[in-house]
């Protein structure tokens, strides 16, 4: 799984993260679309990424893909049996209507999002005294913030509310130069593909609520 494939930038690219880059960008596209099998997908690449993390001593991350892969479990089933009866999700969101079942796209309050970021902020601190503490880490901090923010995306994408695109936006970017700076020049270039493909999630939720509220009108 560690022989060269290629090499980019002077550095090479192995055949383990081709195949997590492959199955994670499978996984992110199947997401925009709604389609439950990015569930499964996001396991696989999961476990993958968890392997080179640990390789490139970036603890945070590898621990992280541990989560995701655990997460997705709950999050497929989420998809597919977690529509709220009405009235559940009232007091953190409004959402699509629709029947129990399948979940529909939602959209947080403004105290619910206030809640994420503070999450967020406080996930941070802590997993950086953590990975600074008990670990080797050289850049404990900076890869917190996106372990951090990619637990609180996982949640909502998950419950499948719209702001879980501007969390991955978030987390993309920072991660784009933290894997430039460990020399995962493929994985780089896959978080700065995620980004496109978040932001292309953002305006299909947007749109999928926009049609529901037309439709209640």
């Amino acid at each position: 799984m560690f022989e060269t494939l290629f090499t980019v930038l002077g550095t090479p690219v192995t055949t383990l993260e081709v195949l997590a880059f492959v199955l994670a960008l499978a996984c992110v596209a199947l997401n925009i679309f709604e389609i439950h099998w990015a569930w499964p997908l996001a396991i696989a690449s999961s476990l993958l990424y968890c392997w080179l993390f640990v390789v490139s001593m970036l603890y945070g991350e590898a621990s992280l893909q541990v989560v995701f892969a655990v997460v997705a479990l709950w999050g497929w089933w989420q998809w597919l049996y977690g529509n709220a009866r009405p009235g559940e999700r009232r007091a953190m969101a409004t959402e699509a209507p629709g029947e129990t079942g399948a979940l529909r796209v939602g959209k947080l309050g403004g105290r619910a999002r206030l809640l994420v970021l503070l999450a967020w902020g406080l996930g941070w601190g802590l997993i950086g005294l953590a990975l600074d503490q008990l670990t080797d880490s050289d850049v404990p901090f900076y890869d917190a913030f996106p372990t951090a923010g990619s637990l609180v995306g996982q949640y909502l994408l998950g419950r499948k509310f719209l702001e879980n695109w501007h969390v991955w936006i978030g987390v993309n970017l920072v991660s784009i130069g933290l894997f430039a700076y460990k020399q995962l020049w493929l994985t780089a270039i896959l978080y700065a593909v995620f980004v496109v493909l978040a932001v292309a999630g953002l305006k299909r939720w947007r749109a999928i609520l926009r049609a529901s509220a037309a439709a209640r009108a």
